[in-house]
């Protein structure tokens, strides 16, 4: 699965209004900023706060690279 290019463009961070980065790997939507992972379910992105998820360090590291 993939997001829209045109999609991913208008879409932001709901905590800071940053950019988001598709990670496709994990089927989810990063945000560099606030170190967050949003879910996207049958291709709907679950953009709230209590669906986000923390990542660590390692998992940074790994969407810096995309």
């Amino acid at each position: 699965m993939t997001i829209n290019a045109n999609l991913l463009a208008i879409l932001a961070c709901p905590s800071c209004k940053g950019k988001l980065v598709w990670n496709a790997e994990k089927t989810e939507l990063v945000c560099r900023g606030e170190q967050l992972a949003y879910p996207v379910n049958e291709g709907i992105p679950a953009l709230l706060a209590d669906a986000a998820r923390s990542l660590n360090s390692e998992e940074m590291k790994k969407v810096d690279s995309l």
